[in-house]
């Protein structure tokens, strides 16, 4: 088991309007600095979790798991990047966005990549994420039931449910729809069934849209964020917490730290 990630406890901080009058100018100014540079082409990535059979990494943001429809002419792709890191065959357990970082799971043989298939088709994967969205949701926790299609090319919905938890609040002076300042919430997400962009397009439904999100968010909350110094999609795979799939009475539970453009954001958040 990995220690838990550093994630500010839940409370609400508020800024004055007036940079003059509090030290956010200060911190602002930092928070501009240049965003890190994307991981390199064909790096390999951190393992956070490694046995014999299967290895949880965290996939760097903006990275595509594998090539797709969505690939749009993208040659660099994790899944051949842990092939050779790895020198055997890689069968991905689940997927992540290109703009998302965290917690990946992936099998090295056919009959655990199956095992863990079937956990997570029983809903015994925990997958937890952290956001950052825009506005202050009314409730501590909510869940979201909303049915969603399957993306591209796949109209149909099926039922999607995502249970959410308001982590800490902030308010920065930054003008957005005529007001003075501009409101943020830190949340954990944790997704009960496994839609396309799930917890991207359930904010986008409350109308507390991802921070970062070029599809589904706000265009001008990201404008304000990249002036922060902040490119990246806010969303991270935190944590993942699944059962061994050699013996089912052990859990493994693995974290991923937020990277540094991340924890850039949560400093808005911190006391």
């Amino acid at each position: 088991m990995i220690a838990d990630s550093p994630v500010p406890a839940p409370r609400r901080r508020s800024y004055s309007c007036d940079p003059s009058q509090d030290a956010v100018a200060e911190e602002i100014a930092a928070a501009a600095a240049p965003a890190a540079a994307p991981a390199e082409a064909g790096g390999t990535l951190q393992v956070l979790h490694l046995e014999d059979s299967f290895a949880v990494v965290d996939k760097p943001a903006g990275l595509m798991v594998h090539d797709s429809r969505l690939a749009r002419g993208e040659t660099d792709f994790a899944a051949d990047r842990l092939r050779a890191q790895f020198g055997r065959p890689v069968h991905l357990v689940h997927r992540l966005d290109r703009a998302t970082s965290g917690c990946l799971l992936l099998a090295f043989d056919r009959d655990t990549a199956s095992a863990l298939g079937r956990s997570l088709m029983a809903g015994e994967v925990d997958k937890a994420y952290l956001a950052v969205c825009r506005g202050w949701p009314a409730e501590a926790e909510f869940i979201v039931d909303h049915p969603l299609d399957g993306g591209p090319g796949k109209p149909q919905k099926k039922p999607a449910v995502t249970r959410f938890e308001r982590l800490a609040m902030t308010e920065l002076p930054i003008p957005s729809a005529g007001f003075e300042t501009s409101r943020y919430t830190l949340l954990r997400a944790w997704p009960q069934t496994g839609r396309f962009r799930q917890i991207r397009r359930h904010l986008k439904h409350l109308s507390h849209h991802l921070i970062g999100d070029t599809s589904h968010g706000d265009g001008r909350h990201n404008r304000s964020f990249r002036l922060l110094g902040i490119h990246r999609m806010l969303l991270h795979a935190e944590r993942l917490a699944f059962p061994h799939p050699r013996d089912p009475t052990r859990r493994v539970e693995v974290v991923a730290p937020p990277d540094a453009e991340f924890a850039r954001a949560l400093a808005f958040f911190e006391r």
